[in-house]
């Protein structure tokens, strides 16, 4: 039974930043690629940030570019989300999602398990 624990959610001040951790379980994790989602008003989720199975190939989404990092530990089976320079508007439920290939995935619809999510609120 694939498992997606997030984690690492909380409180945070406007500039601020957190790391999300996503543990997985029941699958081969370093044979698919993953990534983070979060709902979007009005929209259903949108896609944040990609990863490749092997971890060389990135991909973000054009709102979180340069203040997010995704990384995965293999040995751990565990993916990261470091979030930088926190915004309000990035106050959401993060959901970790695992991809069927190995490839990076830009649309959420393509992911094929999502986690039960951790709830990031930037507030001052």
């Amino acid at each position: 039974e694939v498992q997606l624990v997030e984690s690492g959610g909380g409180l945070v001040q406007p500039g601020g930043s957190l790391r999300l951790s996503c543990a997985a379980s029941g699958f081969a994790f370093s044979n698919h690629a993953m990534g983070w989602v979060r709902p979007a008003p009005g929209k259903g989720l949108e896609w944040v940030s990609g990863i490749s199975a092997t971890g060389m190939t990135t991909s973000y989404a054009n709102f979180v570019k340069g203040r997010f990092t995704i990384s995965r530990d293999s040995a751990k089976d565990t993916l990261y989300l470091q979030m930088n320079g926190l915004k309000p508007a990035d106050s959401a439920v993060y959901y970790c999602a695992e991809s069927a290939g190995d490839a990076v995935v830009v649309e959420t619809t393509h992911y094929a398990y999502i986690g039960q999510g951790t709830e990031v609120n930037v507030s001052s």
